[in-house]
């Protein structure tokens, strides 16, 4: 039995794959943060990690990476995979959720280089974790959030068949910033379901992400 099964576990699309990060790939993608994700007069997260200094933001995205596997239970849990693009990393798309065995719910969080944006790449990884939560966690809905000035988030929550959640103000770099929320349900999932997307190696992580399953 492997030590931390989640190392084999993997998404698959025609377009790209979803790997669970190693410490192998911490490299190249902390490489890929510091090459750039947004304009300098914005700000897309919540936490505004993409100030930091090169050196420091790196090594930020690697413990962010690392502490998400010291810290997953199946009441907390997150899995940061790695995007790659023709072998390439682009991005981190990550799926989390507290208290999964009972709420069902998941969320949803990204970020993607600025070289890899404006290509329906952020749609591809989203619709592969979605299918993870879904289809091989038999999820019952995935929430998600952006905000009003981050309109390509927007775009990918509705194509990915989101409806609005409602709104609320929150802070943001010490200013307050309208935070728009989205759902997506189970059923509703179910009406656009691709079968072009596999997953490889969930089986061995099913026990530390929901015991019942």
């Amino acid at each position: 039995m492997s030590l931390w099964p989640f190392f084999d576990l993997t998404i698959r699309t025609p377009r790209i794959e979803l790997r669970y990060p190693t410490d192998d790939l911490l490299p190249a993608i902390t490489a890929a943060a510091a090459a750039g994700i947004h304009p300098p007069d914005e700000m897309p997260f919540s936490i505004p990690w993409t100030r930091k200094p090169a050196g420091e933001l790196e090594r930020g995205v690697a413990q962010f990476i690392w502490s998400r596997r010291a810290t997953l239970t199946s009441d907390d849990w997150g899995l940061p995979f790695v995007v790659l693009e023709a072998g390439q990393p682009v991005g981190i798309q990550e799926l989390f959720a507290k208290h999964f065995p009972v709420a069902r719910t998941v969320e949803t969080g990204s970020w993607l280089t600025r070289t890899a944006q404006g290509r329906g790449i952020g749609l591809e990884m989203r619709a592969a974790v979605l299918h993870l939560a879904f289809d091989g966690l038999r999820a019952a809905e995935a929430i998600s959030g952006s905000y009003t000035d981050n309109p390509r988030s927007e775009a990918v929550s509705r194509k990915a068949g989101y409806s609005p959640n409602g709104s609320n103000l929150v802070e943001r770099e010490r200013r307050s910033a309208r935070m728009n929320r989205w759902i997506l349900t189970s059923d509703a999932w179910a009406g656009n379901r691709r079968d072009d997307i596999t997953i490889i190696g969930l089986e061995p992580c099913l026990p530390l992400l929901d015991p019942a399953l």
